[in-house]
């Protein structure tokens, strides 16, 4: 008797009976991102720092001045790693099967988040292209703003489903809707 594997997502559960069409503000959960954990070697920060700002597809976010999130929703994991392990001074782990990404947009997406977050999310403070780990719903995570009113978040997969209805429980105000991105 064969046994075929099927990826399901840790959140699949938490989806049914989710709205086919999105409104203004919408929970986007990520079903295959890629995401690595690159750590600079002592003294190289800088030189790493730029070498991972040229690496195509990918998204960089801060964790410390020497630890970041390498995260792409559109490379592949192989190709992501051949990519890191030519940069000198950086050592890396794949951390994909780990963490769960959510995107968060909206009009109303930074009173939302200013339920579940400790910071000062304004555009002047958190404005696009930032991120930094913090408590997102009493869970250590990271949250990056990827646009005017988008922004996303990396949390472990232990904890997704707990950050997940916390977010759906701060948006219920906002109508806000969920779903599954690719």
């Amino acid at each position: 008797m064969s046994i075929s594997f099927t990826h399901r997502h840790s959140l699949e559960d938490r989806m049914s009976g989710y709205e086919p069409s999105p409104n203004a503000n919408h929970l986007t959960v990520f079903r295959r991102p890629v995401i690595f954990s690159a750590l600079a070697h002592a003294g190289h920060d800088a030189a790493v720092a730029e070498a991972l700002s040229l690496v195509e597809d990918v998204s960089v976010r801060s964790v410390s001045p020497s630890d970041s999130l390498v995260v792409s929703q559109s490379a592949d994991a192989a190709t992501i790693a051949a990519s890191l392990a030519t940069i000198a001074g950086l050592s890396f782990a794949e951390q994909s099967d780990g963490q769960v990404l959510m995107a968060i947009s909206g009009p109303d997406v930074r009173t939302i988040l200013a339920k579940c977050v400790a910071v000062d999310l304004h555009a002047d403070v958190f404005a696009e292209g930032f991120s930094a780990p913090m408590m997102i719903c009493r869970v250590a995570g990271n949250l990056a703003c990827t646009a005017t009113d988008t922004f996303e978040i990396i949390v472990p997969r232990s904890f997704a489903g707990y950050v997940f209805d916390e977010l759906r429980e701060a948006g219920r105000e906002f109508a806000m809707t969920r779903g599954f991105g690719e």
